[in-house]
């Protein structure tokens, strides 16, 4: 079975198409870091959209989501955007862990995997 590879530098591949699974790495808010959960989430939001475009599916086919924040207090402003833009009858098994991510600027990290 082939795997394709896409945005791939030298560190790692933001998607990975194996088979009829779709796998992003941790995406962050590159267009919105150093502001509030909210806009945080909404910019990582928008790019797992074109992440999963780019791959060939979308976010109703979610199997799995991992989120990564700075604060748990920060989990209800989160869950808010998560909920507004989460396929309804099609949401992913969740996790969500309070972590300190690689940069202060970032405050949400989301990870996903998808059925093609």
């Amino acid at each position: 079975m082939s795997i394709q590879r896409l945005e791939t530098g030298p560190r790692m591949s933001q998607v990975v198409v194996h088979g009829n699974t779709v796998y992003l790495a941790g995406v962050v808010a590159s267009n919105a870091a150093g502001e509030s959960v909210t806009k945080q989430t909404q910019d990582i939001l928008k790019t797992i959209d074109g992440h999963l475009a780019k791959a060939g599916t979308d976010k109703s086919k979610l199997l799995s989501a991992t989120i990564y924040i700075t604060d748990m207090k920060t989990f209800q402003e989160m869950n808010a955007v998560w909920d507004g833009w989460v396929s309804p009858g099609n949401t992913p098994a969740r996790a969500t862990v309070e972590a300190k991510l690689a940069a202060p600027q970032y405050t949400v990290e989301i990870m996903v995997t998808a059925a093609k």
